[in-house]
């Protein structure tokens, strides 16, 4: 039987929503051990003088709990 956990995680990129989701895997890949998917949970936009400066994501990412 497997078991996986899942955990909410923010990212943000100057580049696009694609950046920030990759972004934020890669980091959650080198503390989380057995990362297994991802869901998009929402995207957000900063607006400074009105343009886009940055764009994050909020996503929750499952891992296989170890034995």
């Amino acid at each position: 039987m497997t078991v996986a956990k899942i955990t909410e995680i923010q990212s943000s990129s100057s580049k696009s929503f694609e950046d920030a989701i990759h972004k934020g895997i890669a980091r959650a890949d080198k503390t989380l051990r057995n990362l297994s998917g991802a869901w998009i949970k929402s995207q957000k936009v900063v607006i400074e003088k009105g343009k886009v400066t940055e764009y994050r994501v909020l996503m929750k990412v499952s891992f296989v709990l170890g034995d």
